[in-house]
């Protein structure tokens, strides 16, 4: 039985503004020179999430999020009817509300500015609850570099075996990848080292019910009111809004972060349900210039906004 990770979510009401089984590889080494040389792609927000003209096919180009925390890319509905796209085995997809059956079809080849991919069958999910036309996971963003430049609203993609040089006012944090996943290791939050999924399909930050109670325990973390979080599948589930007042990653220290709790299935597939995790959201990577994740070599780079 196949089964592929979804983790696209939207809130489906806006966020209160704040008050101001695969092995884990050894964790990456910190480099201090990762840049993006790569073609830039025009990206488009929706909400915080960026999404990318992409080409299935050779049809389109259709815009696609791209989701970082997905173990497989998505199609959108409209797509595979447009294209007629010959139909492939169910598979089961775990989402953020929990696994659900789906269709699959079989793709040829879907390009992402140079970056081609042949050979898939993917997922067909509602465009109207992917929030766009299809995703972008890790089966395309194995061995990619990938800058998220939310300033500019580009992405540039490049292939991670390529050298790379460096880039001004970056902090830079350790990786693991676990399911192909960015795992952040330099994480801490209330004294304690957490693990973070960096994940570019989510608009919200979410942890774990661990990190809940380790914030409970020190008394850290005010609440604020239960959020509704739907998937890509279109299911939803509860989680409770909560502030933490510092996270820090790597040498950078973040304050007042609203964070949604609750237990969900990404966290138990990442191996991470008994130790204190989040999931790294848009609502938090878009508070910098810049963000690189380099898939290949397990690192990720930070740029900081110019004031």
């Amino acid at each position: 039985m196949l089964a592929a990770l979804v983790a696209a979510l939207a809130l489906q009401a806006p966020l209160p503004a704040p008050p101001t089984p695969t092995a884990t590889l050894p964790p990456a080494q910190i480099d201090d020179t990762l840049e993006i040389g790569g073609e830039g792609v025009a990206a488009r927000s929706v909400n915080t999430r960026l999404t990318v003209p992409v080409r299935v096919n050779g049809a389109g180009p259709f815009r696609f999020i791209v989701d970082s925390g997905a173990d497989r890319s998505v199609v959108g509905l409209g797509i595979a009817s447009r294209l007629e796209l010959p139909p492939e085995d169910s598979v089961m997809l775990h989402s953020v509300a929990g696994a659900t059956r789906v269709s699959t079809v079989r793709v040829d080849s879907l390009s992402l500015g140079t970056t081609v991919i042949e050979g898939l069958t993917l997922p067909v999910l509602l465009d109207s609850h992917i929030g766009a036309a299809g995703l972008i996971g890790i089966d395309a963003l194995a061995n990619q570099r990938l800058l998220l430049d939310f300033k500019r609203q580009l992405i540039q993609v490049e292939d991670s075996r390529r050298s790379a040089t460096m880039l001004d006012g970056e902090i830079v944090v350790t990786a693991r990848r676990r399911r192909g996943q960015l795992i952040l290791t330099e994480v801490t939050v209330g004294g304690r080292r957490v693990s973070a999924v960096i994940d570019t399909g989510s608009e919200v930050t979410i942890g774990n019910m661990a990190l809940h109670r380790h914030m409970a325990q020190r008394r850290r973390g005010r609440p604020l009111r239960p959020v509704t979080l739907t998937s890509v599948t279109g299911a939803s589930v509860e989680a409770d809004l909560a502030i933490l007042p510092t996270i820090r990653i790597g040498r950078l220290e973040l304050r007042d972060l609203t964070v949604a709790f609750a237990d969900l299935p990404p966290f138990r597939l990442f191996g991470l349900a008994d130790q204190p995790a989040l999931l790294l959201g848009t609502d938090v990577l878009e508070t910098f210039r810049r963000v690189a994740l380099d898939f290949g070599r397990r690192r990720v780079r930070f740029q900081l906004r110019r004031e």
